[in-house]
C-alpha cells in the first residue's frame, strides 16, 4: 500500500495516490466493536484499604459488573469501533463499582466513590481509560459527578494495534493515574500513581459487504398469541449464588473453578438458568429451569447445583435446586428465600429484578456449613414469558470466548459461617487476568506486577480519623 501523503504534498497528488490504492483499503475502514469484557482491579491497595481495619468499608457492584479471581472487576458488553488500518480503537463497557468507608455516627460515609462505564481509547502506542465518577471530597464532603473522566493513561509499548482480526485482545496494559483522575479520585492518590493493569477482549464485526439489490418482501408481524391458561412459554432465573463464594472458589485457598452445563449461561456476575416451564397466575409461580453449575477445587470442594426451581406464593419466593456434593445428594433442596411481592405481569412478561435473598437452613447444609441460615446470598432475578412474543431480559455480553481466569498465589480470606450478612466478606482481591494472545502479537506482553498481601501505599485517611 502506498505511504500516506505528507503534509506538503499537493491535493492532486493525494487524489492520484488514492486512486492507486488497492481495493483492500475499503475493508480497513472502521468496524463495529460489539461484545466483550474489560478486567481491571482499579488499585489493589485501595481495595485493601477500603475493606481493611482503618476504613472498615466495603464495595458493591452495579450494572452487571462482576468479580473475577480474587480481586479483579469485570465490566461487560463492549461497544465501539476499531480501524485495523490505523489501529485506532475505542470501546465502552458497562457496569460499575461503588466503594464506601469511614462510616460516621450519622450513618453516612466519608469515603464514597463510584467508578463506572470504563471506556478505552487507543491511538498509536498510547491510550486513555475514561470512567464515569461520583466521588465525595475528603474534608468538605462535596459530592461531584463527572462523565467520562480521562482517569488513567495506558501504555502499549511495542504492541501493534493494526490488523484485520475478529477480536482485539490486550493483556495487562500498564495504567497510571492522570491529573484529572487524581482529582476525581477524591485526592486519595496523586497524578502518576501506578494503578492496576487493564486487560480487555472485544469482538470486532466483519466489514459489511454490499449485497445485490432485491425486491423487498412484505413482512408480517406475528400476532400476539396468548397461551392457554397460565402456562409459561419461556423463563429464566439469574442468580450468582454468592459473590464471596465465587471468589473463594477461584482464590488461593480452593484454587478451583466452576463449569456450566445443560444450557446454563454465564452472565458475568450471575448464572442464568433458562428454559422455564410451569405456571403463573396472579403473582403466584411454579416453574422449573434448565442448566447446572458445578464448583470444584482443593480441600474436597465439589458442589453441583442443578434442577433449579422457583416457587412464589403470597409475595414470598423460594429457590430450589438438586444438590450433589460429597456430603449431600438430595433433590429439590430449598436453598434461599427471596422477596417476591413485585412479581406482576405486564406485556406478557412477569419479572423480578435483584430480589434480596437469604440462605435457608437446608441451604446452609448444602454449603457444608460454610454459611449459617439467614446469611445474605446474591439477589435473585427471574423472568417468565406468558406470551409467544414476550422477550426475556438480555444477559451481559461478555464476547465470544471467555478470558481464562488466573489467580496468582497470595493470601485470601476463606469464608466462614456467620449469622448475618458479613458485608460481602471482602478477601484481599488479584491482579488482572492473563488472557489470550495480544492482537497480532508483534511485541512483548506487559509484565504483571507482583502483588503484595499488605497495603503498599495507603491513601490518607479523611480528617478526623
Amino acid at each position: 500500500m502506498p505511504a500516506r501523503p505528507r503534509a506538503l504534498v499537493t491535493v492532486l497528488l493525494a487524489v492520484v495516490l488514492g486512486a492507486l490504492l488497492p481495493m483492500a483499503t475499503a475493508d480497513a475502514a472502521s468496524r463495529t466493536v460489539q461484545g466483550g469484557r474489560l478486567d481491571w482491579g482499579i488499585k489493589s491497595s485501595f481495595q485493601s484499604y477500603v475493606t481493611g481495619p482503618i476504613a472498615k468499608g466495603s464495595y458493591s457492584l452495579t450494572g452487571g459488573a462482576a468479580t473475577v479471581g480474587a480481586s479483579t472487576f469485570r465490566f461487560h458488553s463492549a461497544t465501539g469501533t476499531y480501524d485495523g488500518d490505523s489501529g485506532a480503537f475505542r470501546a465502552g463497557f458497562s457496569g460499575g463499582v461503588h466503594f464506601v468507608g469511614h462510616r460516621t455516627d450519622a450513618g453516612t460515609y466519608q469515603l464514597d466513590l463510584t467508578l463506572s462505564r470504563p471506556t478505552v481509547s487507543i491511538s498509536g502506542a498510547t491510550g486513555t481509560l475514561y470512567v464515569d465518577v461520583v466521588s465525595k471530597a475528603k474534608g468538605t464532603g462535596t459530592v461531584t459527578t463527572s462523565a467520562q473522566v480521562p482517569f488513567a493513561s495506558l501504555s502499549l509499548g511495542a504492541i501493534s494495534m493494526k490488523g484485520a482480526g475478529a477480536s482485539v485482545t490486550l493483556d495487562n496494559l500498564p495504567a497510571r493515574l492522570t491529573a484529572e483522575g487524581a482529582k476525581s479520585f477524591a485526592g486519595y492518590y496523586t497524578a502518576g500513581t501506578e494503578l492496576d493493569p487493564v486487560s480487555l477482549e472485544a469482538d470486532v464485526q466483519a466489514a459489511a459487504t454490499p449485497k445485490a439489490s432485491s425486491t423487498p418482501k412484505a413482512s408480517k408481524s406475528p400476532a400476539k398469541k396468548e397461551t392457554s391458561g397460565d402456562e409459561l412459554t419461556d423463563g429464566a432465573v439469574d442468580w450468582g449464588v454468592r459473590r464471596t463464594f465465587r471468589e473463594y472458589v477461584t482464590g488461593d485457598i480452593a484454587e478451583g473453578e466452576w463449569t456450566l452445563s445443560a444450557g446454563a449461561q454465564d452472565g458475568g456476575a450471575l448464572f442464568r438458568f433458562p428454559g422455564g416451564e410451569g405456571t403463573y397466575k396472579d403473582g403466584e409461580l411454579e416453574a422449573s429451569f434448565k442448566g447446572a453449575v458445578r464448583f470444584t477445587g482443593a480441600h474436597g470442594l465439589d458442589l453441583k447445583l442443578s434442577g433449579v426451581r422457583a416457587a412464589v406464593e403470597d409475595g414470598k419466593g423460594t429457590l430450589y435446586a438438586d444438590v450433589t456434593s460429597p456430603d449431600l445428594t438430595e433433590k429439590k433442596v430449598p436453598l434461599v428465600t427471596f422477596t417476591a411481592k413485585g412479581l406482576k405481569a405486564a406485556d406478557g412478561l412477569a419479572k423480578l429484578t435483584e430480589a434480596p435473598a437469604k440462605l435457608t437452613a437446608d441451604g446452609a447444609k448444602a454449603f457444608g456449613g460454610m454459611y449459617q441460615p439467614g446469611t445474605e446470598m446474591d439477589p435473585v432475578s427471574l423472568a417468565v414469558a406468558l406470551t409467544d412474543d414476550a422477550e426475556l431480559p438480555a444477559l451481559p455480553d461478555l464476547g465470544s470466548t471467555p478470558t481464562p481466569s488466573v489467580s496468582p498465589k497470595r493470601a485470601s480470606a476463606e469464608p466462614v459461617a456467620s449469622s448475618a450478612d458479613d458485608g460481602g466478606g471482602f478477601p484481599a482481591l488479584p491482579v488482572g487476568l492473563a488472557a489470550g494472545s495480544v492482537l497480532l502479537a508483534a511485541a512483548a506482553y506487559a509484565v504483571v506486577r507482583a502483588r503484595r498481601t499488605r497495603v503498599a501505599v495507603e491513601p490518607a485517611a479523611p480528617d478526623g480519623n
